[in-house]
């Protein structure tokens, strides 16, 4: 029988010595200490000595576990911040600030261009002045000056406390609540989308496609179809399109692909050439167009290929960017839906994305990106018949463009401009969720900044533009309606802006102007409740919730500054920047690829160019040798990182704990952000 052994404990409630009697003398010190009280402890009188030496020693031991735990976290946190110190310290010394003189485009005064800079720099300025200024008042520093200096710094004091309560609070209290109202008109909308899509769901409403001739010979449900694959300068991917749109499910005769170049690079252009010869050569019915006047970017390069004399002789028009990869049934599944709808002008397939998983940029941006297909457009394209074209992935019937007025190169989002012309015509659109094109995600902070710009600075251009004809449409008031307030101002124009305007300028101010108040709710609870919203559509990306809300916030400051260029037709809102590519394959290309050569029902398909995956591989390494990376400095976000951060200081003297606790989260995402710490190193 193991041998017994006490243990001597002061029971603090009574005040009396209790036994703790230990069965196995092999527990450990860990096992004692999670055991519940009243199971292990039995009362008695006497104890010897000798265990009292026992359990002082025990009780050391725990202590120096204890102890010790609390030693290795404390140190892997003190190297942890090392480790980022010397991080943020390399950016900073290698980094190049996106201030830069040679990143302004040519005939812009830099002046203009950094205003909103400018004045983040004026507020961070003002903030630190006040928060060392509040500091000193708060603990009164200037009691400890000579002579009469406390009581000047008094007056001062108190000049300052009326002159924010008379002056100061009353406009940015005015200001904080039209952006309240602004923010609870857009989360509304956001409800109203969900529920839309959940109705969707659950009554499984979706659009129904007739059913094609079996016979592809017939040519009776095949009609001609002239497939785009505009690019430029990305030699990284015009494989793999040129391949998915060669190997689509149609019959050979029935279908053209354009491969519209307007490559600057004479080798991209070389190797591109080459590839349509392989292709041809093959059986393919695929041609080569490249731009000697490169006008107008992507607009003007579909408008020089619509120009062609043969484009007469195709009903439909499938576009697919460079990066896009169709499967093999993209045709089948979306041209039926033209099939006695005469008044259906757009088909548009949803996008799915091959590096999702990425990183973490790549993840923030998946749930933005299936909130929009999978909520906005499905939602408008089931209610109303009407969304802004993607630009690719979709299919248009060729009158409808005609109809519309063709491509325009007057703004940089020429897809939204001809979706607009056209639904003013009285073209319905279709969007299919089911039916999905494979794509790439930006995975480097800068490639995706860039293309936030255009996206938001286009809008505003085209919202100038179209107002008039919008006005003078003879579609209904209600159609009307919702092109003005909703598509444009609430979710273009209202959206970047409160999100800016809130977060990052009132919410730091109102932390020194008490007297101007906003709320917690605002704050906290309802961000977090439209974040969860937008996360719905991917379930997956439920963990990354709070990355999220913190990243869309940093990223207000982009989408207003796009926003207010492309409002006032400032010259950076003309910016065209192809969105890098890095060329990554799925599994499911790869397979189309190992079966290039096999038969179905209509006809072979095409070998075309198979790569080898062995000599991309150590093509990659060499160019990645050469290719010196470096990651840049973002001037915008490091100044509203400051300004956040002092902010939250200053809240401390106030205790407002939801508030300081999201200008810290808000101000260190701005940071990171700022030092180019998120995303993949720009080459």
């Amino acid at each position: 029988m193991a041998p017994l052994f006490n243990w001597w404990q002061r029971d603090t409630h009574r005040g009396t010595p209790v036994i703790v009697k230990m069965e196995n003398p092999n527990w450990s010190i860990a096992e004692i200490e999670g055991e519940e009280e009243d199971d292990l402890v039995a009362r008695d009188s006497s104890l010897p000595s000798r265990a009292r030496k026992k359990n002082a020693k025990q009780i050391t031991w725990v202590l120096l576990l204890k102890a010790h735990k609390a030693a290795g976290c404390l140190t892997g946190l003190a190297s942890a911040m090392v480790s980022l110190g010397s991080v943020v310290k390399r950016r900073v010394r290698s980094g190049r600030s996106d201030a830069d003189l040679a990143s302004v485009p040519p005939g812009e005064n830099p002046v203009v261009r950094n205003r909103v800079y400018g004045c983040i720099k004026a507020f961070l300025f003002l903030s630190m002045l006040l928060l060392c200024f509040e500091v000193a008042a708060y603990f009164n520093l200037w009691r400890l000056g000579m002579g009469d200096v406390h009581v000047l710094m008094d007056q001062v004091h108190e000049g300052w406390l009326w002159l924010r309560a008379q002056y100061i609070a009353p406009p940015l209290q005015f200001l904080s609540d039209a952006c309240t109202v602004m923010f609870l008109i857009q989360t509304l909308d956001r409800v109203f989308l969900c529920l839309g899509a959940l109705w969707i769901k659950l009554r499984r409403i979706k659009p129904v496609a007739k059913a094609l001739d079996k016979d592809p010979e017939s040519g009776k449900d095949y009609p001609m179809v002239l497939v785009q694959i505009p690019m430029c300068n990305e030699r990284e991917v015009y494989q793999q399109s040129i391949a998915a749109c060669c190997n689509l499910d149609w019959p050979r005769s029935n279908f053209l692909v354009q491969v519209l170049d307007d490559s600057d690079d004479p080798t991209t252009q070389t190797l591109i050439r080459e590839e349509v010869e392989k292709w041809q050569k093959n059986g393919a019915r695929i041609v080569y167009r490249h731009r000697v006047i490169r006008e107008g970017y992507k607009a003007g390069n579909l408008k020089s290929a619509m120009g062609c004399s043969y484009v007469k002789e195709y009903e439909f028009v499938a576009i697919f960017d460079a990066d896009f990869q169709p499967m093999p049934d993209f045709l089948k599944r979306t041209v039926p839906h033209f099939k006695g709808n005469d008044e259906v002008g757009l088909v548009q397939a949803r996008w799915s994305f091959v590096n999702k998983d990425e990183n973490l940029l790549t993840r923030l941006q998946n749930i933005n990106l299936c909130f929009h297909f999978e909520v906005e457009q499905q939602v408008n394209g089931i209610l109303i018949n009407f969304f802004g074209f993607n630009g690719t992935a979709g299919v248009w019937r060729r009158k409808a463009l005609e109809d519309a007025g063709g491509w325009m190169e007057r703004t940089t989002v020429e897809d939204m401009d001809i979706a607009v012309r056209a639904h003013l015509h009285g073209w319905k659109f279709v969007f299919l969720n089911d039916v999905e094109c494979q794509c790439e995600l930006p995975e480097s902070y800068e490639a995706y900044r860039k293309q936030q710009h255009r996206w938001h600075s286009g809008p505003m251009q085209l919202f100038r533009l179209c107002l008039p004809d919008i006005i003078r449409s003879k579609i209904s008031i209600w159609k009307k309606t919702n092109l003005i307030f909703l598509f444009f101002l609430l979710r273009k124009l209202i959206l970047p802006f409160y999100s800016f305007t809130l977060f990052c300028i009132i919410l730091p101010m109102t932390m020194f102007v008490p007297e101007a108040e906003l709320p917690a709710w605002v704050v906290c609870y309802v961000p977090a409740f439209t974040s969860l919203l937008n996360v719905l559509p991917a379930p997956g990306s439920f963990p990354f919730i709070i990355p999220y809300l913190l990243f869309e916030n940093t990223m207000s400051v982009t989408k207003f500054n796009a926003m207010v260029s492309g409002l006032f037709q400032l010259p950076s809102a003309h910016e065209w920047v192809v969105t890098k590519k890095s060329g990554r394959s799925s599994e499911g290309d790869l397979v189309s690829f190992a079966l290039s050569k096999k038969d179905d029902s209509m006809g072979p398909r095409v070998g075309g160019s198979v790569p080898n995956l062995n000599d991309l591989v150590k093509e990659e390494k060499k160019t990645n040798k050469k290719k010196k990376k470096h990651n840049r400095l973002y001037s915008k976000e490091l100044a509203l990182a400051f300004l956040l951060l002092t902010a939250a200081a200053r809240s401390l003297l106030s205790k407002q704990g939801i508030h300081f606790y999201f200008l810290l989260f808000q101000g260190i995402s701005f940071l990171l952000v700022g030092l180019d710490l998120i995303g993949e190193q720009v080459s």
